[in-house]
């Protein structure tokens, strides 16, 4: 989209519906009792998306790189205050594992905050970053209430030593020093997806399956469900619906059994990521 464009049309592409009659908007389920912290979502995610490995002393240094994250979380016996375990070397109970990376929000705070509108909504539900339009201003960053983008504050792909820079993927670019940049849902696979099937014939649709991000693919114990959810028919749909989460609200009420939620709902920023709430044992 051009910038021309998009500021003829800011106040209408500003509508929270605007793009309600497109057939694909892409999102996500994460099941926390499936996910063990192994990080291999992590790697898959580097690997695909040419992320640079920045090392221990920049990221000490606050110049941290990675568009996926695992935090991690202790639990506590009941009743029991933070300050009790304190001075052990580790909690009693078991840690548990939340993977994070952009919640693809449709009412994005980091996409109105951008002096030069190089970060905006796709229709199918992504918020979508231009590279070349970015100065650098940083302002996404500081209005993302994820913290999930980050800054390139060096040029990382000088230093991949020789033939390492044949590992980069070359479905999509390579950041340069000076721009913001974030997870997609591994956007070059869904264009591709949409690319085959528009060679079918067939536009508009992309089938359950054909398309998985990286993460997806690469996770062990299959925690991670992704597709769309416009279709009815998806697993992705499936797992909002069986676990009471639904768009357009910001605060969900489960029912017995079901254990869905979204981080930061409350904020009103509409992430297209469900959590899978752990089921705990309090009695052990």
């Amino acid at each position: 989209m051009s910038l021309s464009r998009m500021l003829e049309n800011w106040s209408r592409l500003n509508q929270r519906d605007y793009y309600k009659d497109e057939p694909i908007m892409w999102g996500m389920s994460i099941d926390l009792n499936k996910c063990t912290g192994c990080a291999s979502c992590v790697t898959a995610c580097n690997a695909e998306n040419n992320i640079p490995a920045v090392g221990k002393e920049k990221c000490g240094s606050g110049h941290t790189m990675s568009w996926m994250r695992i935090e991690r979380y202790w639990d506590l016996p009941e009743g029991e205050a933070d300050l009790a375990v304190e001075d052990s070397e580790y909690p009693e109970r078991g840690a548990h594992f939340a993977p994070m990376m952009c919640q693809q929000c449709n009412h994005a705070p980091c996409e109105p905050v951008c002096p030069v509108a190089a970060t905006y909504h796709t229709p199918d539900g992504l918020n979508a970053q231009v590279y070349n339009r970015c100065i650098g201003s940083r302002y996404c960053g500081t209005n993302c209430p994820f913290k999930v983008r980050y800054f390139n504050f060096f040029d990382y792909q000088e230093d991949i030593p020789h033939p390492m820079e044949m590992l980069l993927n070359p479905d999509i670019t390579v950041r340069s020093k000076g721009v913001m940049e974030k997870c997609t849902f591994c956007v070059q696979r869904l264009r591709n997806a949409k690319g085959d099937q528009a060679d079918k014939g067939i536009r508009g649709h992309v089938e359950d399956g054909a398309v998985q991000t990286a993460c997806q693919q690469s996770c062990p114990t299959d925690a991670i469900v992704f597709g769309n959810l416009k279709d009815e028919t998806s697993k992705v749909s499936h797992a909002w619906e069986s676990h009471g989460v639904e768009l357009n609200r910001h605060e969900q009420f489960n029912a017995e059994g079901e254990r869905g939620y979204r981080v930061f709902e409350e904020l009103n920023v509409e992430p297209s990521v469900m959590y899978l709430d752990r089921v705990r044992d309090t009695n052990a």
